[in-house]
């Protein structure tokens, strides 16, 4: 108790001042720079939609052309299965609609995702490779396609298919050579880089990687090519390190007009040694 009977408390201790100073707050964590070419504005769950739509829409195609086959060309019902797997006009008319859909589709996916132009979104971009002119770059790219072409070529002695493979009865059908040709030439190296550099692989590349990236975008490539070539592996596996060899030109390039030149080159290497010589393409598939 103190003097005037109040209860003593202890003196409050006096604040002294530390000279140490306050720790600094913590950087914020770096964030993740992509090369432009891969940092766009789909996901990896935009891709899984694109490929449910692009099955479905294969399937629908199918039997509304069949329908019209039976219906307004006299092909008999019970033929109509065979038909559309062995008819080169019929395969080819699915194949630029299909890629038609698609391009469609993934427009409007782009399109309500950025501002950006539609073309440049997907990869279309210029040619920029060391100090090597437009055209140049061009020439270059196209004897790309040249060099896998021959590869793809050398490859075909180390295997030897004896089961028929279903793109024989493609080339065998009527005009089959000029539709598969002018199909192969003017349509698929630029829908099939559209969709495969310009739209599949920057996601696998955000995702898992640019390496992993590559390689399953060139699996992916390879499988879509399955239903043609079901039991030539060798044929398979031979697309495949193509599609990688493409995938690797447009992650190396940033741009799908390299992978397309390369494609291009490619596609018309092949076919034009079957206008020098029809035994040229068929020992691809023997």
């Amino acid at each position: 108790m103190s003097e005037l009977g109040q209860p003593a408390f202890p003196a409050e201790p006096a604040v002294v001042e530390s000279s140490v100073a306050a720790p600094a707050p913590l950087p914020p964590p770096a964030t993740r720079v992509l090369p432009a070419d891969i940092d766009t504005p789909w996901g990896i769950m935009d891709l899984l939609l694109f490929f449910v739509f692009a099955i479905a829409m294969l399937f629908l195609l199918s039997a509304v052309l069949s329908g019209i086959a039976v219906a307004q060309f006299g092909v008999p019902f019970t033929e109509i299965e065979h038909y559309s797997a062995t008819n080169a006009g019929f395969v080819v008319v699915q194949q630029v609609i299909w890629f038609g859909v698609l391009l469609l589709f993934l427009y409007a996916v782009v399109h309500r995702r950025t501002v950006q132009p539609f073309w440049r979104a997907v990869g279309w971009r210029g040619l920029h490779v060391a100090r090597l002119r437009p055209l140049a770059a061009v020439l270059l790219f196209l004897a790309c396609g040249v060099v896998l072409g021959i590869g793809a070529d050398i490859a075909t002695l180390f295997y030897n298919t004896e089961k028929h493979l279903p793109i024989q009865d493609l080339f065998a059908s009527p005009h089959g050579l000029p539709y598969l040709m002018a199909f192969g030439i003017l349509v698929a190296p630029f829908a099939e880089e559209t969709v495969f550099r310009g739209y599949v692989y920057p996601v696998l590349a955000r995702e898992f990687g640019i390496v992993a990236g590559t390689a399953l975008t060139g699996i992916l490539f390879g499988l879509v090519h399955v239903p043609q070539l079901r039991g030539g592996w060798g044929q398979i596996a031979t697309l495949t390190a193509v599609g990688l060899a493409l995938t690797a030109i447009r992650a190396a390039a940033r741009s799908v007009t390299a992978s397309y030149l390369a494609h291009l080159g490619y596609n018309t290497f092949l076919f034009s040694g079957v206008l020098l010589d029809p035994e040229t393409l068929r020992h691809l598939w023997r």
